[in-house]
């Protein structure tokens, strides 16, 4: 996907702000804490063509209205992916500024976890 010079700009700046993980630390992460949450941001109908096994779906369109009551533990561990990691930079970076402290963007988002191999569903 071509994107706009000025949509880059903006995921520039806010992945100065976004702590960034590979595929390999996600899964990490996951195994390693029972309560981290992996969270798919992209629209309806990319979730329902496959996502990760284990993410729940918060679109990019509402996860700042939802996430409250979805997660309202701030301390909660949430890895965002979307497409190829522009838009969970910016959700994780909205989620940071609304206080939630161990937010993550997993680089590359879906496309990554796919050529990683690693374990889909709805595909």
């Amino acid at each position: 996907m071509q994107h706009s010079e000025g949509f880059l700009k903006l995921v520039e700046d806010a992945k100065t702000r976004v702590r960034e993980l590979s595929v390999e630390e996600t899964r990490a992460r996951l195994r390693a804490n029972p309560g981290a949450r992996l969270i798919d941001v992209r629209e309806d109908d990319e979730w329902r063509e496959g996502r990760a096994v284990g993410a729940e779906h918060l679109g990019r369109g509402v996860i700042e209205r939802d996430v409250e009551q979805a997660h309202p533990d701030h301390e909660a561990e949430l890895i965002l992916y979307c497409g190829g990691g522009f838009r969970s930079a910016l959700a994780a970076d909205n989620l940071q500024r609304m206080g939630y402290r161990e937010v993550y963007s997993m680089a590359g988002g879906w496309k990554a976890w796919r050529d990683a191999g690693a374990p889909v569903e709805g595909e």
